[in-house]
């Protein structure tokens, strides 16, 4: 296990590589507590001095306002092997404002230098995972797929595309941030493939003859031609295997409306392609994704709303010090009922 910083002046001998090729934070340095608020490290350090290292406390966590709890998973796995007794809601579970979402029994030396840590996994990632579930929900059933990675660091891109899926999405684009959530990454292709190609139709035959048989044929019909044009022009040609359209047209040429997804529904039926689906994606919010779905559009990929969802603030309070109820001013001492915690150490 990764030795945590003990002294104040550790932190002043810390020299970060000036070889380092990314600033994010690698799991080693959050164990060693290189993330952490530097206060929580001279606490350690006072505590020890005082020969207060046995003192067992327990701290609850909850957050600030409703929402769908994520990021259990990796503050158990930095809790872990240090003789502490943990509760905590499972992820995907929904909260309310002050409900004690996580507690720790132990000697606080032993924890307390991830208080930074823990709060900062669990306020992002139940944001984020509370972002997805009001997309699913404004979808009404539908498949939304999470595209946020590219508006976030690429550190924390799996994390938030994992907690887009505990949240309720149905899949994610991240490879990493997929597979970590026990699933596929999902996606095709981008239209820098069809501008490249020089033709979205050359450019589907070749998607469908190159890629393995359980990637979806699903082609972006917006980058050179009219929408509803290059859709009928797909869904004809036996070569491309279609089985959605992808409309993700920019915002200035005023965006996917639901008039466009209308017509398109109506033609392609017409044309007799019923069987093909309709994806959206583009600057989509719960508002969009409603409008946008009851115009007829099948399935969306959710970006920004997602990644660029606030952290829902989460609050750790010491409420016992050796078995004696305590509290700072304002909240109440002892534990806070919580029954719906499950031991995960």
């Amino acid at each position: 296990m990764t030795r945590q910083i003990e002294t104040v002046q550790q932190v002043a001998d810390y020299v970060p590589d000036p070889e380092r090729k990314l600033f994010s934070a690698t799991p080693e340095e959050i164990e060693q507590g290189l993330t952490t608020d530097i206060y929580f490290v001279k606490t350690k350090e006072i505590l020890t001095k005082l020969q207060l290292t046995d003192t067992v406390v327990v701290a609850e966590i909850f957050g600030r306002r409703d929402g769908i709890f994520a990021g259990m998973e990796e503050a158990k796995n930095l809790l872990q092997d240090l003789g502490l007794e943990v509760w905590s809601l499972p992820e995907g579970t929904p909260f309310s404002a002050k409900e004690v979402v996580m507690r720790i029994t132990g000697p606080y030396v032993q924890f307390g230098i991830y208080e930074t840590a823990i709060l900062g996994i669990l306020a992002s990632s139940s944001g984020w995972a509370t972002a997805a579930h009001t997309a699913k929900e404004a979808a009404d059933g539908r498949p939304i797929l999470c595209f946020g990675a590219r508006h976030v660091h690429p550190a924390v891109a799996p994390v938030m595309e994992r907690a887009a899926i505990i949240g309720g999405a149905d899949g994610a684009s991240c490879i990493l941030g997929a597979k970590l959530a026990n699933q596929e990454p999902a996606g095709t292709v981008p239209h820098a493939l069809f501008l490249i190609v020089g033709d979205t139709l050359e450019a589907a035959a070749a998607y469908n003859e190159f890629m393995p048989a359980q990637s979806v044929r699903s082609m972006l019909v917006d980058t050179f031609k009219d929408e509803v044009e290059e859709s009928l022009r797909l869904a004809a040609d036996p070569r491309t295997g279609l089985e959605s359209v992808r409309l993700d047209t920019p915002s200035e040429r005023g965006g996917v409306t639901p008039g466009l997804i209308q017509e398109l529904r109506a033609k392609l039926d017409l044309a007799g392609h019923e069987q093909i689906k309709i994806f959206v994606s583009g600057g989509l919010d719960p508002d969009r994704i409603r409008l946008l779905a009851a115009a007829g559009a099948d399935a969306f990929g959710v970006g920004s709303f997602i990644s660029g969802a606030p952290a829902i603030d989460m609050t750790m309070d010491l409420k016992e010090v050796n078995g004696q109820a305590v509290a700072k001013r304002g909240r109440i001492p002892g534990l806070t009922p919580a029954p719906r915690l499950e031991r995960i150490l």
